[in-house]
């Protein structure tokens, strides 16, 4: 039976429990534990972060106890905003996919999805000339992705139908163009520092070259852009 409306697939309850409730208390229990040690470590001349355990010392009840305790809950609830921007969330209907990353979202009309599949721990929608509309970092449970997808007549791939068409990028490859090559050269230097947003930019630049592009570590191994 089709679904009426969208079929959401997100963390679940447990796991956003753990995140928001669970961050705060790890961080409560170990800013206390640091209180307790500081003294002792105070003590250590060749120790660490001297100076903040210093004034820590200095404090006085209620103080020498609400301060760490106050500090590792804040600590704990940015880890916990952290993993909440990273998390993926996945609206599936007969109209639309709809790929929500903490405050980002984008949305992907179904006329142009015609493949979903999970590689490795990324969410990849292929479009009709195999180019890929979307590659999402995701940790979401496969089975589920699949019964979303498959209720609303997308057609759910068992892996890459190109994997064997990809080779590794080295600089200045002749089998591409010298745009491609240097959008992978920029590419390149933002996986290496890191720069996950440019990275994901660099790779719809890649898309318009007619070129896919998919990271295994930080290297790269690409395809051209070829009909299903």
């Amino acid at each position: 039976m089709t679904p009426t409306g969208p079929t959401v697939v997100r963390d679940p309850v447990w796991v956003r429990v753990l995140v928001w409730l669970g961050f705060p208390i790890a961080g409560a229990l170990l800013g206390y534990l640091l209180k307790l040690v500081s003294r002792w470590i105070v003590g250590l001349e060749w120790a660490p972060w001297q100076g903040p355990f210093k004034l820590l010392t200095k404090m006085h009840e209620p103080w020498f106890t609400i301060v760490p305790v106050a500090v590792g809950v804040v600590a704990g609830l940015v880890l916990a905003l952290l993993a909440w921007e990273d998390s993926l969330r996945v609206s599936v209907s007969r109209e639309s996919v709809g790929l929500r990353r903490g405050d980002k979202e984008r949305e992907l009309s179904a006329a142009a999805v015609r493949g979903v599949f999970v590689d490795g721990k990324e969410l990849v929608l292929l479009g009709a000339s195999g180019e890929e509309l979307a590659r999402e970092k995701s940790d979401l449970d496969g089975g589920l992705l699949r019964e979303a997808f498959g209720a609303h007549g997308f057609a759910w791939l068992d892996g890459d139908p190109f994997a064997g068409r990809y080779r590794r990028w080295v600089e200045g490859d002749p089998a591409l163009s010298g745009s491609a090559n240097a959008v992978l050269k920029a590419r390149a230097s933002a996986l290496d520092k890191g720069h996950k947003e440019d990275a994901a930019e660099l790779r719809e630049e890649l898309v318009k070259l007619g070129v896919v592009v998919r990271d295994v570590g930080k290297k790269q191994w690409w395809r051209v852009i070829e009909p299903v």
